[in-house]
């Protein structure tokens, strides 16, 4: 059984494009195609599910047809519309260097990462999304709250523990 801590989200499924069972897939990270993977991880009824890649082709930067093995009609393709697409961490490219790379702080490989105060140990939230949309990345937290990316502020980077402990200026969190 695949565990939700085990992979982590690169984008989401959208409509059947044709009658031969193709999906458009808007990915956030296109790390499917960095390391050449065989198979995508679909969120389907609450249960993570290993889909073989039979093809895909992009469309543009962050959207591309797929052709999942065993997906071979329009109905099928749309029982699939809007799931999660999810990928290993154990396969990643970026497993190696995740710890130090400022790159890795723009992908979504740190969604679902609780941020900590490392001055006091207090949780600041969860790591929703990234917005990488401009010059200055920021992390989205659940409950709303940005936090900019810097360098400076990040102290650590545990990826066993799926935290980040940062140092932020003082009253940045009540703005």
């Amino acid at each position: 059984m695949i565990k939700k801590e085990d992979v982590y989200k690169i984008g989401r499924l959208g409509k059947p494009h044709g009658v031969k069972g193709e999906i458009t897939f808007q990915f956030q990270d296109d790390v499917f195609d960095r390391v050449d993977a065989d198979y995508l991880i679909i969120e389907v009824d609450g249960i993570l599910v290993p889909f073989f890649i039979e093809e895909y082709r992009f469309r543009s930067d962050e959207v591309a047809l797929l052709k999942l093995e065993d997906i071979d009609t329009q109905e099928a393709a749309r029982q699939l519309t809007n799931s999660d697409v999810y990928f290993e961490r154990r396969l990643s490219d970026e497993d190696e260097d995740r710890d130090s790379s400022l790159f890795t702080l723009h992908s979504s490989f740190l969604i679902g990462y609780c941020l900590v105060n490392d001055a006091d140990g207090k949780e600041i939230g969860t790591i929703a999304a990234i917005d990488d949309s401009t010059a200055n990345v920021l992390f989205e937290l659940e409950d709303g709250k940005l936090i900019p990316v810097a360098e400076e502020f990040i102290k650590t980077i545990d990826s066993d523990k799926r935290e980040i402990r940062v140092t932020l200026p003082e009253g940045l969190l009540e703005l």
